[in-house]
């Protein structure tokens, strides 16, 4: 991509102090936009973030917000629009879940979920539609998981807010469309990131490396694999790929069996 293709462009990236949003971040810093960063709890990794995306000479604001609570929500938009007046790609990567088998599953672990996950995805495309019909239009792009179609350990609630984004993505994409607004979703196969460690049956390092042998594509997904997908859905070369569900799994997900472990 042209290292200025995005030059002047505004950039809300929720979650992006660390792993794929930070990746994320970075990626389009590295095109010449300027960035919101978004975080919930730890200023420390978006202040880190902030300054790398400083070191590419574009403009990055700082902004903490609880996505899933709506004065936060409605708290991120206010702010980026009085910091930058306008936004023009929404980037909704921030995500949480509470990975239990559904028979320990309680409403508080759904609610939570479906807050962080989905609630979010579709109130902060709401209020951002019209800061980028200031801009004339603009991209959304969501992080869903192979977890939407496939069955995970310990995924359900999580996969169903999964699913949900992506039936979202799809119903933006129609409503939005004639504000010339893009709408599309990734769905990542298994990133090493520290979202890993919430995985007890992702921890182990031979795992991993089983599951890199196992992918066609000989080895797992990087965030930069997926902040370069997303930055490709926000270009004008993607400009008719609209309400899609992009997997990029390196191939993961395509054999029947799934991962086979040896016995």
């Amino acid at each position: 991509m042209n290292e200025e293709m995005f030059y002047g462009k505004t950039v809300l990236v929720t979650g992006s102090g660390r792993g794929i949003g930070r990746a994320i971040a970075l990626h389009f810093a590295s095109l010449g936009a300027d960035i919101v960063v978004n975080y919930f709890r730890n200023r420390e990794p978006a202040e880190e973030t902030a300054q790398k995306i400083a070191e590419f000479g574009v403009r990055a604001e700082i902004i903490k917000a609880n996505v899933g609570d709506m004065d936060d929500l409605e708290n991120l938009i206010s702010e980026t629009d009085r910091l930058f007046s306008g936004l023009d790609i929404l980037v909704s990567n921030a995500g949480s879940g509470y990975n239990r088998p559904i028979l320990e599953q309680r409403p508080k672990g759904w609610d939570w979920t479906m807050d962080i996950n989905a609630k979010a995805y579709l109130f902060l495309a709401q209020k951002s539609v019209p800061l980028m019909e200031k801009r004339g239009g603009g991209s959304i792009v969501s992080i869903s998981s192979p977890g939407s179609f496939r069955v995970l350990p310990e995924y359900a609630v999580v996969g169903a807010s999964k699913a949900a984004i992506e039936a979202l993505t799809r119903y933006m994409a129609v409503e939005f469309g004639v504000k010339n607004i893009s709408v599309n979703a990734v769905s990542p196969g298994i990133v090493a990131t520290e979202a890993l460690q919430h995985f007890n049956t992702m921890q182990d390092e031979d795992l991993l490396d089983e599951i890199a042998e196992q992918t066609p594509a000989g080895r797992i997904v990087t965030p930069e694999d997926v902040a370069a997908i997303v930055a490709f859905l926000c270009s004008p070369d993607a400009s008719m790929i609209r309400g899609q569900t992009i997997i990029a799994d390196g191939g993961f997900t395509l054999p029947a069996s799934g991962l086979q472990r040896p016995s």
